[in-house]
């Protein structure tokens, strides 16, 4: 009679324990399919087919191939949402400091987002971001909440003003011709070489560009500043654009010529570039000279009707020559280049800059014996009196000897190659005997500079000669 009792009770008991154990695998199974991705698109199909829900595209480029910048600015929002480290496969990258992590939200997935009670969700397509929000509640919240995402977006980038990007273009086919990485160049104007005259002009001209906006709209013309660098290698040029980057807080749009393809390729470049950039183009001599339609092409980029579907911008040509002779003066007349600015070899000024900055030294010894060598006309870039100061950087007085060394070697040679000119000026020399003393002359040019390279590539290594007991004490901060 008790088993008649207890059977009912065991076999409920067996039927609850099954149904827990079916659902919680039932449970298991669409957590590790696509089963519940497919029930939702099921039920938003089913919502739309009753068109109780609206979708609205932001595409990245608008339809005159320039970067739609309400995409930009929704993005940043979007990212900054608390949900988005909820979301599937958030991207996780680190800031300007180690410590500092951004989520970033991966395409093709989707973040939520509720705003006056409304529950809303963005997917991010290829190119493209989807705002999907109920119709009724679109009546109510849509302007209002544009204009909450623009604020907290001007909010992001106002702290991020001075997060600087470097971009640079890829090949042909592409939605988006630029790739950006953060721009960490550590040069600004502070550390750059300068005739400090010089470099309080170069300032002043960027800052009032910065404040002249009604003023260029009110003579008619577009707000954008051109300026030409030009000099040997070595002598500042690219720390030089670094350093107005930074001042200005404007991305730098490096742009590589031998993936421009014809002259709409260079219009579709700049009209990609955004608002607040300095877009570099180098060797600017060499590109001229290299394709005959490169001129023309050039030339629209600067100042052709598609340079003005773009303001705030600042372009940097350079050349790696010593004179702006053998380039086309239509380059360089005004109106295509405002600023032409010469970057010298180091002189003896300038060497006293480099002194106090790598060595710490406002004044030695040895400083009246390089002031007479560079009297002679003896040349170095700054660059390679930098690299001799940095290798004997433990021994002043070791840096400025090997500095005399290069210059009195670098001297000796540009005098050996004047040898031959000096002799044929001076109407004798002749016989074969001065012949043959120019040949030696020109053989001894060979052989200094030879001697120069040597010498230049020991100095790399930093000799560890002992130091002489007039070496100075700690180094000072260099003074800008």
């Amino acid at each position: 009679m008790m088993k008649m009792v207890i059977l009912p009770w065991v076999t409920s008991i067996s039927s609850l324990f099954f149904i827990l154990v079916s659902s919680y695998l039932i449970l298991r199974f669409f957590r590790k399919t696509s089963a519940i991705d497919i029930l939702k698109q099921w039920f938003f199909s089913f919502e739309d087919r009753f068109h109780i829900h609206q979708s609205f595209k932001i595409p990245l480029h608008n339809h005159h191939s320039q970067e739609n910048q309400l995409y930009r600015k929704i993005l940043a929002y979007l990212d900054s949402l608390p949900s988005v480290q909820d979301s599937d496969y958030t991207n996780l990258f680190s800031g300007p400091n180690p410590s500092d992590i951004f989520l970033h939200l991966n395409p093709n997935h989707t973040v939520h987002d509720t705003f006056l009670g409304a529950k809303l969700s963005w997917t991010n397509h290829t190119a493209a971001l989807v705002l999907r929000i109920r119709k009724k509640d679109k009546r109510r919240i849509f302007r209002q909440y544009f204009q909450h995402i623009l604020s907290v977006a001007d909010e992001i980038e106002q702290r991020k003003k001075n997060d600087v990007k470097l971009y640079v273009n890829s090949g042909d086919g592409d939605s988006s011709r630029w790739r950006s990485v953060p721009f960490t160049h550590p040069a600004s104007f502070d550390t750059v070489v300068m005739d400090a005259e010089l470099k309080n002009k170069v300032k002043t001209d960027l800052d009032q560009f910065l404040k002249s906006k009604q003023y260029y709209h009110r003579l008619g013309r577009v707000w954008k500043r051109s300026y030409l660098l030009y000099g040997a290698s070595g002598t500042g040029k690219s720390s030089f654009v670094a350093a107005m980057a930074k001042f200005l807080c404007y991305d730098v749009y490096d742009v590589d010529v031998s993936k421009v393809s014809d002259g709409s390729d260079w219009k579709m470049m700049l009209m990609q570039t955004t608002a607040k950039s300095l877009i570099v183009i180098e060797d600017l001599d060499r590109l001229i000279a290299g394709k005959s339609t490169s001129l023309s092409s050039v030339l629209n980029f600067m100042d052709g009707i598609v340079s003005c579907c773009g303001e705030e911008r600042v372009m940097v040509f350079t050349m790696n020559g010593t004179t702006k002779d053998d380039v086309d003066q239509a380059v360089l007349r005004p109106g295509r280049i405002d600023v032409h600015i010469h970057f010298p070899l180091c002189d003896f000024s300038t060497f006293k800059i480099l002194a106090s900055s790598y060595l710490g030294l406002k004044e030695h010894k040895l400083f009246p014996q390089v002031e007479e060598v560079f009297q002679t006309g003896a040349r170095l870039s700054p660059a390679e009196v930098g690299e001799i100061m940095i290798s004997n950087r433990n021994s002043p007085t070791r840096a400025l000897k090997t500095v005399i060394s290069a210059l009195q070697v670098q001297s000796n040679a540009a005098d050996a190659r004047r040898g031959p000119q000096r002799l044929s000026e001076s109407g004798s020399g002749r016989s074969s005997d001065d012949n043959e003393s120019g040949a030696v002359l020109c053989r001894e040019s060979v052989h200094t500079v030879r001697e120069f390279r040597k010498l230049y590539g020991l100095l790399r290594l930093g000799s560890r000669r002992k130091e002489e007991s007039t070496d100075s004490g700690p180094l000072e901060n260099r003074v800008g």
